[in-house]
């Protein structure tokens, strides 16, 4: 099978970037995020996209840094000229209740109750953000959801591994060890 290059995609908070970074950590291999190399760095972050060559050129020359690694995120559409790049897809699925408990917590910790709450300085991003994840199970495919997903998953050549369902990460990665080692 070669060094592993794995992509590990998801909806916002299905827990893509906590698996990312803790396989990065056992298969000793670097861990990238697509998010700091969509975004543009803003204050406050998120609020302007890259233009998707750009994106490319900066993940391509990451990537061309280690023999084996761990991309996460969702590059669907405009990512796609790195699939022939992936020895292995990880689709993360959990229920929309799960997921968005976790996204509110990590934007509370992120910007604080004061600023997310309602008149809070970061309240509006907030809601439009929770509003955007909410729609993944139902969305259509012109949005980040499911059906877009599925839809990519399908068109892939490498193996994919679906991971669906609350697990602790450690068994997620006993999971995709195990898959590793299948010829």
């Amino acid at each position: 099978m070669g060094p592993p290059r794995i992509h590990i995609v998801g909806a916002s908070g299905s827990g893509t970037s906590t698996l990312g970074a803790a396989l990065a950590g056992q298969l000793g291999c670097p861990h990238f995020d697509v998010d700091p190399f969509f975004w543009l760095p803003t204050d406050p972050p998120f609020e302007k996209a890259r233009p998707p060559e750009a994106r490319l050129v900066l993940l391509n020359e990451a990537l061309d840094s280690a023999p084996a690694w761990i991309l996460s995120g969702s590059l669907c559409g405009w990512g796609d000229p790195l699939i022939p790049r992936f020895s292995l897809v990880v689709f993360l699925w959990l229920p929309a209740g799960v997921r968005l408990a976790r996204l509110r917590e990590r934007e509370r910790l992120r910007y604080g109750s004061a600023a997310i709450d309602a008149g809070g300085s970061h309240h509006e991003r907030y809601f439009k953000f929770i509003e955007w994840a909410s729609a993944y199970d139902e969305g259509d495919l012109s949005i980040r959801s499911r059906r877009l997903h599925e839809t990519w998953l399908a068109s892939l050549d490498c193996p994919v591994l679906r991971l669906e369902g609350a697990m602790p990460t450690e068994n997620q990665i006993a999971t995709v060890m195990r898959r590793l080692t299948l010829p």
